[in-house]
């Protein structure tokens, strides 16, 4: 690589250096992270300033360092006001963006995770605040399919049984196992007992889950998600929605949590956040 490079990324990271620089972690599609220094970003007036800030795409020209390079021109190609406009629509980027960082490398293509972050960071920024919820469970999903770790929503784990969740019957179960790597019927649930020591020391218990549970999860396998609620259900109201795809949240939070094994920061925020959106 020469010493000074041009590439197109979005601004996933920005922390304070020095007086008055910043340090940016890039998500680009051509060279995967870039860690560079803006210098003079945190001045008043500074011509990297607001190109510096948090989800912006910039076309931007870099010094390769010995440590850190040094991003020296920005030309902004595209901005998400609609994300700091909003706290539910920013908890949930900041989110989406962690995980992001947790899967993404550097000195590599990276083009189809950031095809990914940039379209689901599209549809955050145009969700409605009760959707919100369903749109971040949504881009979370299919991060976590772009790595190939997406939990099984669709056949048990075990039996590789298809799936079909029974929304007339209320006492309809099936198990959640981040052991196994998704969803467990529970006539296989003795087998997954016996191939784990019975939950030993260290080990969950899987999660049950009832039939709504799941076709939530099954909906977010889809290019779209059509609905906020499964049919049968939408009539329940936007703050039942709200309740339902906060479980699943939950759910798919702890499971990357254990796969990446790292807590996931920006998810703190979540259960304060939309318990008042």
């Amino acid at each position: 690589m020469s010493q000074t490079y041009k590439t197109i990324g979005i601004n996933l990271k920005a922390i304070p250096l020095g007086e008055s620089d910043r340090l940016l972690t890039i998500l680009t599609p051509d060279l995967g992270l870039v860690r560079a220094v803006a210098p003079g970003a945190r001045k008043h007036q500074s011509r990297l300033g607001g190109r510096s800030g948090l989800f912006v795409i910039n076309e931007c020209l870099v010094v390769k360092g010995k440590r850190l390079d040094k991003l020296i021109q920005a030309e902004t190609q595209r901005t998400f006001p609609g994300l700091s406009q909003h706290l539910g629509r920013l908890t949930a980027s900041q989110y989406l963006a962690e995980v992001a960082l947790l899967m993404a490398l550097s000195d590599c293509t990276q083009s189809d995770l950031y095809t990914v972050l940039v379209e689901h960071l599209e549809r955050l920024e145009t969700a409605a605040p009760g959707s919100l919820l369903a749109a971040l469970c949504h881009g979370l999903y299919h991060l976590l399919a772009l790595d190939g770790v997406a939990p099984e929503v669709h056949r048990c784990t075990l039996s590789r049984a298809d799936i079909v969740p029974n929304l007339l019957d209320p006492s309809w179960r099936v198990e959640f196992s981040a052991e196994a790597g998704g969803l467990v019927q529970l006539a296989s649930a003795p087998q997954l007992a016996e191939a784990s020591g019975r939950y030993g020391a260290g080990q969950k218990r899987p999660t049950l889950l009832t039939a709504t549970d799941v076709a939530l999860l099954q909906q977010l396998s889809k290019p779209e998600i059509v609905s906020t609620l499964p049919t049968g259900l939408a009539s329940s109201g936007s703050g039942k929605s709200q309740q339902l795809w906060s479980r699943v949240e939950r759910l798919l939070r702890e499971y990357t949590q254990d796969y990446f094994e790292r807590p996931i920061r920006s998810a703190a925020l979540v259960d304060v956040c939309f318990a008042t959106v």
